[in-house]
């Protein structure tokens, strides 16, 4: 079993303020695999206390670019040294199928930050244009100050390293607040970086819960505040961060919309939805969820997936053939089969899964992959977010009303339009709003492609120079000419 008794604030193991603790427990096997200090409002005073520090009067800030890249860089090295290890804990800890871990969970992250160098390497730091008055004007974009970067437990380390990465390279100081369901990955990244000899200060990993997050948002000493989570916590952040008017960029929940046009591919379209929907068992922001098929092809494309949903491997996350584990907790397990039964319960058919445990999976937080037909777009399953490996079948008679039926929706997260006519589907894409849009497929996540959402799924952008742009401050110097 895993065992930590120290928390890493800006850049050393210390003792954490209290004797609390997180038990770490496996979605499957039910067992305590782990235990960790939980991080308290007074361990967030020291971090923070170490990070303005750093910033304020150390080195990090004031380096040239170049030098944050080469520290970056080595970084990075160590991270791939880690990158099995790494797997492993996000497998044991939240459920996440070893294969899945090792592309996505681990493997993504890796390919971040060789991304952000490169885009650090070219960016425009600093840049001089011509003034309205005669004289050039300086524009420099200069590091944003203290963040704290607050983590779910759905893909712990990606959405780590994609508001690390980009802020270390800015010039800022972290610290990072990892969710208590994942708490054994965060401390290995805290001796990642341990060992790649970041200066004193720049950051700290607080393993804690929603009580520590909301103290880290609200604290006078952050200058940006970066969330990923659900719309009603991001909420409540956003309103934290008002009080001390702190800088913050929210992603928060999808309910993502898929549209088959009528000359979409039955057998691609399904074969994308697997992969963009129901891995991580279906614990993505961005998962496609609600699908919007032609009404006179839709059996076609119904029945394409639910072929392969019914050939998905569903057990042990251990086992290199699984492809659907278990939900990281019996909470949300209990919240899933709830939807389950409220589909049933709304009028809709549920074709593959249903309520009830997976047979032969009566240990673990295990749900069966269900698609559910014959709903519309005003039932809950359609409308709210489960956060599972749940989809849900819609149907449309023009083109304009299955746009509609997307855009009908309080989030923007994420969409994606299946059709034979490429320059076609890119015209319905631009119609849909949502801050990403993906052409035949789900979504690739490149990483020189700006991500965030619309309405209720937050507002700024993380990845791309976009990314790199949201941890600095634009100042412009100018100067009459010397006489």
């Amino acid at each position: 079993m895993y065992r930590s008794d120290a928390l890493f604030v800006g850049g050393a193991w210390i003792p954490p303020a209290t004797s609390a603790t997180i038990d770490v427990v496996s979605p499957h096997t039910e067992k305590v695999v782990g235990q960790v200090p939980a991080a308290a409002p007074a361990d967030v005073d020291a971090a923070v206390r170490s990070a303005r520090a750093a910033f304020d009067e150390g080195p990090w800030p004031r380096l040239e670019p170049a030098h944050r890249i080469e520290a970056v860089r080595l970084l990075a090295q160590h991270y791939a040294d880690s990158r099995t290890e790494m797997a492993a804990l996000i497998t044991e800890e939240m459920g996440a199928p070893t294969s899945f871990a090792q592309r996505a969970h681990v493997g993504l992250p890796s390919v971040m930050i060789d991304a952000y160098c490169q885009l650090a390497e070219s960016h425009a730091w600093q840049q001089y244009r011509p003034g309205r008055y005669g004289h050039d004007i300086d524009i420099r974009r200069e590091p944003v100050g203290v963040v704290a970067a607050i983590v779910p437990w759905n893909m712990p380390q990606f959405l780590s390293i994609t508001k690390l990465i980009p802020a270390l390279l800015a010039g800022c100081c972290v610290i990072l607040k990892a969710a208590p369901e994942t708490p054994l990955d965060a401390l290995l990244l805290a001796d990642i970086i341990d060992r790649a000899g970041l200066p004193e200060g720049v950051v700290s990993v607080l393993p804690g819960d929603a009580v520590t997050g909301a103290y880290l948002a609200q604290h006078p000493g952050v200058d940006k505040v970066s969330f990923t989570g659900s719309t009603a916590a991001g909420k409540s952040v956003a309103a934290a961060c008002a009080v001390n008017l702190t800088r913050v960029d929210l992603e928060l929940g999808g309910k993502s919309a898929a549209i088959a046009l009528d000359d979409a591919d039955p057998e691609a379209f399904a074969t994308g939805i697997v992969s963009a929907s129901l891995s991580n068992s279906g614990q993505i922001c961005n998962a496609l969820t609600r699908l919007v098929l032609p009404s006179t092809r839709a059996d076609e494309f119904v029945e394409a997936l639910a072929e392969r949903m019914r050939a998905l491997r569903i057990g042990d996350p251990n086992d290199p053939d699984t492809r659907v584990g278990p939900l990281v907790s019996q909470r949300q397990q209990h919240r899933v089969l709830e939807y389950l039964d409220l589909g049933i319960a709304e009028g809709a058919r549920a074709v593959v899964g249903g309520s009830g445990a997976p047979a032969g999976l009566e240990q673990g937080w295990y749900v069966r992959p269900t698609l559910f037909t014959r709903a519309d777009n005003q039932m809950r399953i359609a409308r709210e977010e489960i956060f599972g490996p749940v989809l849900t079948a819609l149907t449309y008679d023009t083109e304009d009303q299955a746009i509609a039926i997307a855009n009908d929706s309080d989030y923007g997260l994420a969409a994606a339009v299946w059709s034979g006519d490429r320059d076609h589907a890119t015209a319905v894409a631009g119609r849909i709003r949502a801050g990403t849009v993906g052409i035949n497929q789900g979504y690739d996540m490149d990483p020189f492609a700006p991500f965030g959402g619309m309405k209720a799924s937050g507002y700024g952008r993380e990845l791309g120079p976009e990314g790199l742009n949201s941890y600095t401050e634009v100042k412009s110097i100018s100067a009459l000419p010397s006489a």
